[in-house]
């Protein structure tokens, strides 16, 4: 059993709007990253912050709700928030940002079996499109104690580095792991690639 975690609580500066309530194909960002997240994890654990009313009013479906106090420290914050209600039974986590909605379902799937046959000093599990690492990343449980421990300043990827050894890549044919939609420039590119 893992955890999903989306981290939805930053501001949308440079976008203008909340991100999370973008539409892609016939769904918001964030509806379809938890309808997604939701088939391998349980609970979907949504890190809102800025727009938080706004955003979870919007939400149809299963999801828990965490609320980071101090968006503007950044992904790692959030991060934290929804490590905190990391179910004691979880074997693990994935989390993914709600700016990368394009991900296909059956990459996910794909990294979920991957994570659930690896062997049991494997704490990492990445998806690779080409030489480029993306999201969703899956971890083991023990990495949540490690990423807890970060200092404000801290990134995730300073615990991601440590232990590339005992990281399992998988080379997926999905280019929507790399997708970062950021500002309107980007979404316009991804509605008429969508097209």
């Amino acid at each position: 059993m893992i955890a999903g975690v989306i981290l939805s609580a930053g501001a949308s500066r440079r976008m203008g709007t909340p991100k999370a309530l973008l539409d892609y194909r016939g769904e918001t960002f964030l509806g379809r990253l938890i309808r997604i997240v939701g088939q391998v994890g349980d609970p979907v654990i949504v890190v809102l912050g800025n727009h938080a009313d706004e955003i979870g009013a919007s939400v149809k479906v299963r999801a828990t709700f965490a609320i980071n106090p101090d968006p503007d420290r950044g992904q790692l914050s959030s991060l934290q928030t929804a490590l905190q209600k990391l179910p004691r039974e979880s074997e693990g986590f994935l989390f993914i940002p709600v700016d990368c909605p394009t991900v296909e379902e059956h990459t996910v799937r794909q990294l979920s079996d991957a994570f659930a046959r690896r062997a049991p000093d494997t704490l990492f599990v990445i998806p690779r499109f080409g030489d480029k690492r993306g999201h969703p990343v899956f971890a083991a449980r023990t990495i949540a104690t490690e990423l807890l421990q970060l200092p404000p300043t801290g990134q995730a990827r300073e615990v991601v580095h440590r232990y590339v050894d005992r990281t399992i890549y998988v080379d997926v044919d999905d280019p929507g792991i790399l997708t970062d939609i950021d500002d309107p420039t980007a979404y316009r590119q991804l509605l008429e690639s969508a097209r």
